[in-house]
């Protein structure tokens, strides 16, 4: 697994462009599976990365950062908590 982090949050800010986030993690973190719905004032994003924290960070810089869900991969794929 290239990628062990399962990261989820809600992102709440003013005019949220969800293509402009989704290209700027794409050009900045390393990670795959991204996708990054709704835009305006919410969006819901979701993404794996060794880097969860710098996803945080970003978003944090967006607006409001909220049900943040960090998820480790490699432990629920054997059969541990994640």
């Amino acid at each position: 697994m290239e990628f062990k982090y399962d990261t989820q949050l809600l992102l709440e800010g003013e005019d949220l462009d969800e293509d402009a986030i989704h290209d700027h993690i794409m050009a900045n973190i390393p990670g795959d599976c991204l996708l990054v719905a709704g835009g305006g004032d919410i969006v819901k994003l979701h993404f794996h990365t060794n880097v969860p924290w710098r996803v945080l960070e970003y978003c944090a810089g967006l607006g409001d950062v909220y049900d943040v869900v960090v998820e480790n991969m490699e432990r629920q794929a054997r059969g541990l908590k994640g």
